[in-house]
């Protein structure tokens, strides 16, 4: 099974992109994050042409989340609401930032962290109330599933191997002491990052700044990420970043990546 996580930056302006590389490449479940759309002007048609199920879960010009899949899945929920409660969610479902189901008894997950804009600012501790909660959702999920996948654009980079540049950036959001101690401790939860399994030497990155020929300079952030409960780590063979689309006309700022189980 190839699950592919990919921050697309409006699914209707990089529909061709996604479907193009969907036709060359085995997908069996895509993650996506920023589709910026609602759920009914969702270019659903392209991707049920070309076999996937598609679950969604959207909201106009911001944010947005998506799992396509080529078998059907179950127990499709979104937001945290449905483990946590309503109560505990809060308002803090009304950005829609995380879908999940189950297929094969896996539990994958697709999610889209806060940006977090800039240490110490209203919405870095949004970020950092978000990713608490997170951490409280995956306990739950990790307790009614052994196999599970959290995928998505988390918005942090792990360590120092992941930036190109990390003194320059250490004041910056995505590096910040407490954004990187919440990561570890969803991590410690029982999950385990199969990019670090297969690769361990830095210069590989999943997002690059339009500006400044960040790209062609190679000077990017690993914040695109797959998690893998124990038994799912264990199972898998490989774990990649397909810099191919960043490549193209007009392309999302990320770029797929894919772990194979």
């Amino acid at each position: 099974m190839k699950i592919a996580t990919w921050n697309v930056n409006s699914i209707r302006t990089r529909i061709e992109h996604v479907t193009n590389w969907l036709q060359t490449n085995q997908i069996d479940i895509l993650c996506l994050q920023e589709t910026k759309v609602t759920d009914k002007d969702f270019p659903l048609e392209p991707f049920t042409n070309l076999g996937y199920n598609c679950y969604i879960s959207g909201q106009k010009s911001y944010n947005g989340v998506a799992i396509f899949s080529r078998s059907p899945m179950s127990q499709i929920s979104t937001g945290f609401s449905p483990l946590l409660g309503t109560e505990t969610a809060g308002s803090f479902d009304e950005q829609k930032r995380l879908i999940a189901g189950v297929i094969d008894d896996i539990c994958i997950i697709s999610v889209y962290v806060p940006n977090g804009s800039e240490v110490g600012s209203e919405k870095y501790e949004y970020k950092l109330h978000w990713l608490k909660l997170l951490q409280e959702y995956l306990k739950i999920a990790l307790d009614n599933s052994p196999n599970l996948c959290i995928c998505g654009d988390f918005n942090i980079v792990p360590d120092d191997r992941d930036i190109h540049n990390p003194k320059a950036a250490a004041n910056s959001v995505g590096l910040s002491v407490a954004e990187r101690q919440a990561l570890t401790e969803i991590i410690e939860l029982g999950l385990s990052d199969p990019f670090r399994k297969f690769t361990s030497e830095g210069g590989h990155y999943s997002w690059w700044d339009y500006r400044a020929a960040a790209f062609p300079r190679n000077n990017g952030w690993r914040i695109d990420h797959h998690y893998l409960s124990h038994s799912l780590y264990e199972k898998a063979k490989n774990c990649t970043i397909d810099i191919a689309p960043r490549k193209l006309i007009k392309p999302s700022d990320h770029t797929p990546v894919i772990v194979e189980i």
